[in-house]
């Protein structure tokens, strides 16, 4: 039988069909990843955000639980990733006083994979929740980019977005 790894193709088994991989004999390392996303809005949806004005409630603080169940679910999003026993969850939320609010996750774990889509899946719940929040009080808000910022551990090493795209 033919081993795909060798190939690169490590989520394809010898069929051709998909596989989750198999990361029993890989390093057990401290693993960080940091996701951000973007909600692009009218300046009065940011504000009502900001002064906790929205119908619904704090959209801010549900959007935070949101982003953690999410990372810790990501394993029931998406069908190769393994269910990780996740050590931290952070999320921060910041605003460019305008029209733009930046959602930021960082997520830990010790273990044999890394948690770069468990950041990206919290930062995606967490601005889903937003809209869903505010739909009433806006439909064409904007979701995007998601991007991963920083992944550490891990036999692929370190990874940084370059300062340049970030900007």
């Amino acid at each position: 039988m033919m081993d795909n790894a060798e190939d690169g193709l490590t989520h394809f088994n010898e069929q051709g069909r998909a596989k989750m991989v198999d990361v029993t004999d890989k390093t057990i390392t401290a693993r960080v990843a940091v996701a951000e996303g973007e909600v692009t809005m009218a300046p009065e949806t940011l504000r009502r955000i900001r002064e906790r004005s929205v119908g619904k409630g704090d959209v801010l603080a549900v959007a935070q639980i949101a982003g953690i169940q999410a990372a810790k679910r990501t394993s029931d999003w998406i069908p190769m990733c393994h269910p990780l026993p996740l050590t931290g969850v952070n999320l921060q939320f910041a605003d460019n006083g305008a029209d733009t609010l930046r959602i930021t996750a960082e997520v830990k774990t010790t273990g044999k994979t890394g948690v770069e889509m468990e950041a990206l899946t919290a930062v995606s719940a967490a601005a889903l929740t937003v809209y869903d929040m505010c739909k009433a009080l806006q439909k064409d808000m904007v979701i995007g980019p998601i991007r991963l910022l920083i992944k550490t551990g891990g036999k692929s090493g370190d990874y940084a977005l370059a300062v340049e795209q970030t900007e």
